[in-house]
């Protein structure tokens, strides 16, 4: 510094000593400065005060001189003290170069720095308040420091200050709002915990309204709530809690949807505390706001899904998610079903776009429990979307919904749970806003129809119920149905049609198909037979998903939709199945559960009677399909009653190619004879007369059976037979002999047993063809493992395979592929 320049009116003493490096000299000087200014003050001269204040900031606070920098920051600080009330006039031109200091390397000017600025706001009190800003970003600076005693020196400051901001009433939070948005992403801890101490201070202000800024500084803390001190984390979960219970006490005026976003990416990290606290608040948003939250529905389930699936050690985080989900469901209705000018208006917090669901912003996690489906409902759209009061209604984004549920049930690795509840939200939606939801059918049935082959059968049934729904609901039923577009939905015989509305009978027009009896109810609409054609297309591409699930999946069927349209619809399709095979294994399947299911007693009943038009256009209907199986066409015809058309076609079964496959259903038909549903056949032998094609239909099975286990079954039955002579009365000897159940004269039993012989001889045609080709001729009938009730009496005997194979001039199986081992009826 140049010793002859004139700092006046600093007197060389003054000047001298500032410059000094002994800390006692530079306070003599501050002493001197103070008496000098309070002349000044007394004198109301302004200017020579400027003056003094200014020399010491530009010579010597910002000197290039470390020690003059320390004596001019003293100085400073003895000017303020001798301004007094009045240095709020000069606050500007006292704090600024103080205030550069904070920035030096030399630690000891940084503390020096802290004195001076301490001793300067102490004086001020509320008149700094309009250099808040600069103050704390000073401050935030400082809290950070690695030297202690700079820190232990910002602390009493950093008290002073909030002590002055909670007893004034002018604290400029707009101001302010900015920057504390800006440091709130700070990494550094002590940085962190000097911004949430001052959260939680300006939060207990009862005249400064932080609730509402919070969607400016919500992400910043719920980043800091992941921070590794423990401390910290403690910190910001009290001052989350509390904005948590004034959100509570004050609903009407919180901006729920300008926050919505961004608790769906936090609720979508791996930090667990994060993500439950995140959570919490999309729980308590979701109860509070209502409808508000529906327009992102599609967010809030990326985020909520993936927690169902969670196990044990995350418990907590699954409960709360599942009352979000549960929540979030109820608010769906009716009214969002209409168009959207229909729809009630309600007060719109913010413009909620549907495709900001999982917004985005720099510094913010991203990422989460299910982030392959995250990419397809971000955007770079920002979360602050400022608040407006007009009025406008609140919209359901269905498109972006199911988007997420049809991503989430096309991961294969997501939580059982999870399918369920995507299932659940499926079945909601088609309840309530069915219109809407049938524009998104035709891209969901394909996941839904895969969705059948799942190892859950919880989840298999709640995936019926979604595509019984479909099935079924009037909003599906349109006048033209269209091509069955999609990969998954093309059929294979391009003469399949939906059937038209009503029943075309069946009686008495022997070229008639079975088509034209389709199923078409008002329960029904025009995806119903779509469905039924492409779950029979899975079943044909998927034999293990109808040995292990078939009879399953048609039971729940039967139960959830109208068992007749089941039957009816599968067997029309079936009537035009190339794969002649499977046709027949599908047959086999459809039999038993027909035979054996209790949820089929209805549907049994109905064809025990053929006196109805109903009932006789059913039992040709299946009868046409079930050709494709011998045996099971005659036990369609025991089940019928039609007893004479039964004996004619077991007459036939001498023109087949007797096969092990066959004389094993031959069996397992005896068997079944024997079971609880065969009853009233049984009975009917006591009427020997009136059932005479009844008992020659049975000897004809016997004659068709090597005397095995099963022969002797049935042979002991016929042998119980009672003489006819002895059962006569005398009453009945006067009446004429009247057959109880005559055959129903208006279907053409002629025409039926032609059309056995075609099916019979294609099938004919078929084995030796892949006779031909190296195949082996036998067929294999597929096993169906998921067994019905009611048929547990109907095992096969111990010793059948030795016996049917000494009867073919075979050795007995010795294994497990033998062709007996492999099916079950």
């Amino acid at each position: 510094m140049n010793p002859e320049k004139d700092f006046a009116p600093l007197t060389p003493n003054i000047v001298r000593a500032l410059n000094d490096k002994l800390y006692e000299k530079r306070k003599v000087a501050a002493l001197e400065i103070e008496k000098l200014v309070r002349e000044f003050v007394a004198q109301n001269n302004t200017v020579q005060i400027k003056h003094v204040i200014q020399t010491l900031s530009q010579e010597f606070a910002l000197s290039q001189h470390p020690h003059s920098r320390k004596g001019g920051l003293i100085g400073l600080a003895a000017c303020s003290i001798a301004l007094g009330k009045d240095s709020g006039l000069y606050l500007k031109e006292l704090i600024e170069p103080v205030l550069t200091c904070f920035n030096d390397a030399d630690s000891r000017l940084r503390y020096y720095a802290c004195e001076a600025l301490y001793n300067i706001v102490k004086v001020a009190r509320g008149a700094v308040l309009p250099h808040f800003n600069v103050l704390f970003d000073g401050l935030s600076k400082l809290a950070a420091d690695p030297d202690p005693n700079v820190k232990s020196g910002s602390e009493l400051l950093d008290r002073l200050l909030k002590d002055i901001v909670t007893e004034s009433n002018r604290f400029d939070l707009v101001g302010f709002i900015p920057l504390l948005r800006e440091r709130i992403y700070s990494n550094n801890q002590y940085a962190r915990q000097f911004l949430i101490s001052w959260i939680l201070v300006l939060e207990s202000v009862p005249d400064i309204n932080l609730l509402d800024y919070l969607p400016e500084i919500l992400d910043g803390l719920f980043q800091i709530l992941g921070d590794n001190g423990k401390e910290i984390r403690k910190m910001c979960e009290v001052v989350l809690g509390e904005f948590l219970k004034e959100i509570k006490k004050n609903p009407s005026s919180v901006k729920f949807a300008e926050m919505a976003n961004i608790l769906v990416i936090h609720c979508q990290t791996t930090d667990d505390l994060i993500q439950l606290t995140a959570m919490c608040w999309m729980r308590e948003f979701i109860q509070l706001a209502g409808r508000v939250m529906l327009p992102y529905s599609s967010g809030i389930l990326t985020a909520v899904l993936p927690c169902l699936a969670y196990d044990d050690r995350k418990k907590s985080i699954k409960e709360v998610a599942n009352v979000c989900n549960q929540s979030l469901m109820k608010l769906v209705t009716p009214e969002d079903d209409e168009p959207d000018e229909l729809k009630p208006v309600v007060l719109r917090q913010a413009e909620p776009n549907p495709d900001d669901s999982l917004v985005k912003q720099e510094g913010t996690v991203s990422g989460g429990p299910s982030g392959s489906c995250d990419s397809s409902f971000s955007s770079g759209i920002s979360v602050f979307t400022p608040a407006s009061t007009e009025r406008a209604p609140v919209t359901l984004h269905l498109d972006g919904i199911v988007q997420v549920l049809n991503c989430h049930l096309s991961d294969t690795a997501i939580g059982m749970m999870t399918r369920i509840a995507v299932l659940k939200w499926l079945y909601h939606l088609y309840i309530k806003t069915p219109r809407k939801m049938f524009r998104h059918t035709d891209s969901l049935f394909p996941i839904l129809l895969q969705t059948l082959s799942d190892e859950s059968d919880e989840v298999i049934l709640k995936d019926l119920e979604v595509l019984a729904e479909i099935a079924s609901s009037p909003a599906g039923q349109t006048d033209d149905p269209g091509p069955l577009d999609g990969p998954d939905l093309q059929v294979r015989h391009s003469e399949l049609q939906v059937p038209p509305t009503g029943r075309a009978g069946l009686m008495n027009t022997p070229g008639t198909k079975g088509l034209e009896c389709s199923p078409s109810t008002p329960t029904m609409n025009s995806y119903f037979y779509k469905f039924m054609i492409n779950l029979l297309k899975r079943f044909s591409s998927e034999r293990k998903l109808l040995e292990v699930r078939g009879a399953f999946i048609i039971r729940q069927l039967c139960l959830l939709l109208n068992a007749e349209n089941i039957f009816h619809s599968m067997a029309d399709i079936l009537l035009q199945e190339e794969d002649l095979k499977f046709a027949s294994t599908m047959v086999h399947t459809l039999n038993t559960i027909l035979l054996t299911s209790t949820e089929l007693f209805q549907l049994r009943n109905q064809l025990k009677d053929l006196r109805t038009l109903e009932s006789q256009n059913l039992f040709c209907c299946l009868y046409r399909s079930w050709c494709h199986n011998p045996v099971t066409t005659v036990s369609l015809c025991f089940l019928t009653q039609n007893y004479r058309h039964a004996y004619d076609l077991i007459q036939k079964f001498g023109d087949l190619e007797v096969t092990v496959d066959f004389l094993t259903e031959v069996d397992k038909l005896v068997q079944l004879i024997e079971c609880p549903i065969f009853t009233y056949l049984r009975l009917q032998l006591l009427d020997v007369k009136n059932n005479p094609y009844l008992i020659k239909a049975l000897y004809g099975l016997l004659m068709l059976l090597p005397q095995s286990s099963a022969f002797q079954l049935l042979s002991h039955r016929l042998q119980c037979v009672p003489n006819p002579e002895l059962l006569q009365t005398e009453d009945s000897l006067k009446a004429a002999p009247k057959s109880q159940k005559a055959d129903a004269p208006s279907i053409d039993y002629a025409e039926l047993l032609q059309h056995f012989e075609k099916v019979q001889k294609k099938h004919l045609e078929v084995r030796h063809q892949r006779s031909g080709r190296g195949d082996h001729l036998d067929r294999k009938v597929a096993p169906l493992t998921a067994q019905p009730p009611g048929l547990q009496c109907c095992q096969l005997h111990p010793g059948i395979q030795t016996e049917l194979a000494s009867h073919l001039g075979g050795a007995p199986a010795s294994d497990a592929t033998h062709p007996l081992e492999s099916v079950s009826f």
